[in-house]
């Protein structure tokens, strides 16, 4: 082993005095730091940017005339929710509606319901006509899109109650109508 020509250095030879010094003189910048905080961040909009809205509540279905031929007995709203589907802003609320049969499987259409402002609940579309003979299963609004299960049969054979086929539809708004596309056409349950 070579010994180095130069003296023994001061820092090479730390005693307990020095450590207590370097962690007081760290605990002194950690508390300048903390006292000399920048000053808080206040953010305004510009013009453009200060819009007070009020939420639209969506169209109430309960308050709506559908157009179904129920014979007297009424209507349900089997389903429901609220999205806007032609991106203006105000919320539709598309309902899954059928004639209040008490039994059995009645049909069910689906309807677009829109409302301005003072004015009352209205059907806007049907997406699916009870004439149709559907019946509807899952059932969802998400970003814009309609998603619906519909049932229904393959003769006139196969009891109401049971229905032996199935199709995923959705439908989304496209310039000045609902566009429907389909998924698996007519496939047995």
């Amino acid at each position: 082993m070579q010994t180095s020509a130069l003296p023994d250095l001061a820092h090479t030879a730390t005693k307990p005095v020095h450590w207590l010094a370097t962690a007081a003189a760290m605990a002194g910048v950690v508390a300048l730091a903390g006292l000399l905080q920048p000053r808080t961040a206040t953010a305004t909009a510009t013009a453009p940017e200060k819009r007070t809205t009020t939420p639209v509540a969506a169209p109430d279905p309960a308050t709506v005339d559908f157009p179904l031929e129920c014979g007297g007995a009424g209507t349900t709203v089997a389903k429901q929710a609220p999205g806007d589907l032609d991106g203006d802003g105000r919320p539709e609320t598309v309902a899954v509606v059928h004639c209040d049969a008490g039994s059995g499987t009645p049909p069910s259409g689906i309807y677009v319901l829109t409302q301005r402002s003072g004015a009352a609940p209205r059907v806007v579309a049907t997406l699916v006509d009870p004439a149709d003979r559907k019946t509807i299963g899952d059932f969802a609004v998400h970003e814009g899109r309609v998603s619906a299960t519909l049932l229904g049969y393959s003769s006139l054979e196969v009891p109401r109650c049971c229905p032996d086929q199935e199709e995923q539809a959705s439908w989304r708004w496209k310039g000045n109508a609902f566009v429907r596309t389909s998924g698996d056409l007519a496939r047995s349950v």
